[in-house]
């Protein structure tokens, strides 16, 4: 309850009994100490040397991963400021994919940093203000360092999808898994220009458990987790005809209650007959299209299912919007939703359909298509867990080598680019006047808290690795960065560690704008659903005659009311 006095020293009350409020330098240490946590969180599984995080639902279901957003994504968190840090994550992980954890151990170090200079008296605007000068600063040396490449250099783009894996728990596989996403990612990019855009939706997943990781496969077409819808059917069909179908091939019910009489067996079976005789007209209407397969997105009828088999048609039901659109990109079908629109020149055609069995199920594998503008990814692992975590690494891998195909411009892994990026501002900080001046040198220090992470992980001296990296990249070796493998500073250009320019970019801007969004709060309002005590209030809500209100009791869930009188 927000209590607010008057001259007269009358309180006057404004929220609900059990509304709590927090203000000035207290909201802004709780923000910042609840981000802080967020952020020692993930931090441990920064790098290829990262621990992994165990996470169990409330169902108890068991998540093994290092991956930043889905560790934030699935820990409930309650408290408003770090769910800030977890929208970071998020939109750095639908934006290019990788650099999740580095986003948020970032924004982490930022508040960090800000802190004490909120405990010097520094308003949190000059502070705000000087971080988005400095990240405007650090975005721009950044571009000064990076290589521009050529978009469609397999070689690069191969070392840039490397890179994401040797950070997973792929990376004794990472060099094939590499290979893959490279061949799914140009198979799909579509050039414009001087330009390419690539649509990762273009591009199938698929995942089952069994077998290893060596055995995962890329398949120029698509993948189906369907079966044949009938015994009698072929199970390969070569050269076929493929027909794209979202209606059903059944008998619908009525959408209102009907109700049929029937007296006697006659009337009966000329229901039936009738039944078949429609479902009948509909295959034939297939038939009569040239179709060999079928492909319907609802259900197929057991009559409709012998008709089909008859005449030789392999006919998959119940088949999911997203895989008719891909495949009718791939075999460059046309999806119909009336039998009576389904005609010669609306079918795809693919080289092979064929049934195949992958561990106890059977799917169906359509490849040899004429616009392989669809791909799939068949990834395979020991553990249901295992290819789960495979399926989020190759993500992470599909996204970046996007992000350097949309822009091709790469710059060193391994802390390189922040450390110069921070030595830079820093020299950059001295021009400005005032306290600003320090809020930019705090920027510069929480950009070195990627590289001190990095060294933690990798169980060296934080402090002598920093200075290390600094004398070396002073003396002009940009490129410098920690080798979190062998435990030495190097030439990170030589070790082939590289990272798209978008990534490094994107990590700046969020980190930032969540840091100076939590910096401007100063008031944090917890407004009561139901008019009971606040947890840990003392007492059922305000004891009646408060009068002048001269100091609430302890535990009444209000921050020193002695300062708001």
């Amino acid at each position: 309850m927000a209590v607010q006095a008057t001259q007269s020293n009358m309180p006057v009350v404004i929220l609900k009994d059990g509304a709590s409020q927090s203000r000035g330098l207290e909201a802004q240490k709780n923000n910042i100490s609840a981000a802080k946590i967020i952020a020692e969180i993930v931090r441990t599984s920064l790098g290829p040397r990262g621990m992994d995080k165990m996470l169990v639902d409330s169902l108890g279901d068991v998540t093994i991963t290092n991956d930043g957003a889905t560790i934030l994504k699935e820990i409930d968190v309650q408290h408003p400021a770090a769910k800030m840090l977890v929208e970071i994550a998020k939109t750095t992980d639908n934006e290019v994919g990788d650099g999740t954890t580095s986003a948020v151990v970032l924004a982490g170090s930022l508040l960090e940093q800000a802190e004490s200079l909120l405990l010097q008296d520094v308003h949190p605007t000059i502070i705000v203000d000087g971080y988005r000068k400095a990240a405007v600063k650090a975005k721009q040396y950044l571009k000064d360092i990076a290589e521009q490449v050529t978009a469609n250099d397999k070689s690069i783009l191969l070392k840039i999808a490397d890179t994401s894996m040797k950070t997973k728990l792929v990376k004794r596989d990472s060099s094939q898994l590499s290979e893959m996403v490279v061949r799914a990612i140009t198979a799909v990019a579509e050039k414009q220009g001087e330009d390419y855009t690539v649509d990762i939706e273009d591009i199938k997943v698929e995942k089952k458990a069994g077998g290893s990781i060596s055995d995962s496969s890329i398949i120029q077409g698509i993948v189906l987790d369907k079966e044949v819808v009938h015994s009698g059917m072929p199970k390969k069909i070569t050269d076929g005809k493929i027909a794209l179908i979202n209606a059903a091939l059944e008998i619908e019910k009525t959408e209102t209650d009907a109700k049929i009489n029937i007296s006697n067996p006659q009337q009966m079976k000329s229901f039936l007959d009738e039944e078949n005789k429609m479902l009948k007209n509909m295959v034939d209407k297939v038939v009569g299209s040239g179709a060999t397969v079928v492909f319907c997105q609802k259900g197929v009828d057991d009559m409709a299912q012998h008709y089909l088999a008859k005449a030789g048609i392999l006919a998959v039901r119940r088949v999911k919007e997203s895989d008719l659109t891909k495949l009718a990109k791939a075999t460059g079908a046309r999806i119909v939703s009336s039998f009576d629109d389904l005609f010669e020149k609306d079918l795809g055609t693919a080289g092979l359909v064929e049934e195949r069995k992958i561990e106890e199920d059977r799917w169906v594998f359509i490849e040899g298509c004429k616009h392989p503008k669809s791909v799939t990814l068949l990834l395979r692992a020991g553990s249901q867990r295992v290819v789960d975590e495979v399926e989020r690494s190759v993500h992470d891998a599909l996204m970046v080598v996007k992000d350097v195909m949309e822009l091709p411009s790469i710059v060193a892994g391994g802390g390189a680019p922040e450390i110069f990026a921070a030595t830079k501002i820093r020299n950059w900080a001295k021009s400005l006047e005032g306290r600003e001046q320090l809020a930019a040198e705090k920027f510069a220090d929480g950009l070195e808290s990627i590289a001190l992470s990095l060294s933690e992980n990798a169980g060296m001296d934080p402090i002598d690795t920093l200075a290390s990296l600094r004398s070396r990249q002073i003396n002009g070796d940009k490129w410098t960065g920690i080798d979190v493998i062998k435990g030495k500073v190097v030439n990170m250009k030589t070790g082939d560690v590289v990272e798209p320019l978008a990534v490094k970019n994107q990590i700046i801007s969020a980190a930032t704008e969540a840091a100076c969004m939590l910096l401007r709060i100063d008031d944090v309002i917890a407004t009561a659903k139901s008019a009971g005590p606040p947890p840990g209030a003392e007492g059922g809500g305000m004891p009646p005659g408060m009068g002048g209100m001269g100091g609430m009791p302890p535990g009444m869930g209000m921050p020193d009311m002695g300062g708001m009188m």
